[in-house]
């Protein structure tokens, strides 16, 4: 069979490696995750024939749910175990031909605070899949490091996709201090009604004040000018008090 890229090439290289070295199977025998077998060879194939498929390897689909349980269960693993799937989540960044494979990726190392798990998230934010990049936004909005922040304002400042560059403004509503602020006070003079809209809503969570729905008046407020506020929003109230 004639692969059409040569990251095809890899990728299904780099899965023989891993099931060569012993990633199949933990310690008591039960599966050990998403890279313990060989990546089967057609990713399209049906229900009917995942049995017949996992003779010469784990499915598709199968790698995808032991993603789905690795997202919920990596802040509870001990620092070796996360150390080990951050490892191997960088090469499913690396090698993975799936964006549903790169997203669940980035949503599994982005629960963790630390450098490895940020450059996992990083790679994410370039990725050719814009739902990879809008899973880096997501996760990026859980945490309230000034690294994640950062991550965030960067992105709404340089990404031409607009879904993206509303992900990150949505996020950055979560995250308090300059940083966000500054970054939310340029979306409020885009051109994009939605955006600025969603600017003001990110803007009213991070602050805590509500200066309307005019972009002008927020403009004015951020720059230290005498604004009158209106109340905050009930649903905006009880959205501060969960987070």
């Amino acid at each position: 069979m004639e692969f059409s890229s040569n990251k095809t090439l890899r990728t299904r290289r780099w899965l023989l490696a891993i099931g060569v070295t012993g990633l199949m199977v933990s310690a008591s025998g039960c599966h050990d995750g998403p890279l313990y077998g060989l990546k089967v060879i057609n990713p399209y194939y049906s229900q009917k024939q995942w049995k017949e498929d996992e003779k010469y390897g784990i499915t598709d689909y199968k790698r995808r749910k032991e993603l789905e349980k690795l997202v919920g269960t990596m802040p509870r693993l001990n620092k070796d175990r996360q150390a080990y799937w951050l490892e191997n989540l960088d090469q499913i960044m690396e090698h993975d031909e799936s964006p549903e494979m790169r997203r669940l990726a980035v949503m599994a190392a982005g629960q963790l605070n630390d450098a490895m798990a940020d450059n996992i998230v990083r790679e994410g934010l370039t990725d050719e899949s814009t739902k990879v990049r809008m899973a880096c936004c997501e996760t990026l909005a859980s945490r309230n490091d000034a690294e994640a922040t950062r991550m965030l304002a960067e992105t709404a400042g340089s990404t031409t996709d607009q879904d993206v560059r509303k992900a990150a403004f949505a996020a950055l509503g979560k995250h308090k201090g300059p940083v966000a602020t500054d970054a939310l006070k340029i979306a409020l003079e885009d051109r994009d009604p939605a955006t600025r809209g969603i600017a003001m809503r990110s803007l009213r969570r991070t602050t805590g004040k509500n200066f309307g729905d005019d972009p002008e008046v927020w403009i004015a407020a951020l720059e230290g000018k005498a604004v009158e506020q209106q109340p905050v929003r009930f649903a905006e109230r009880v959205e501060n008090l969960i987070r």
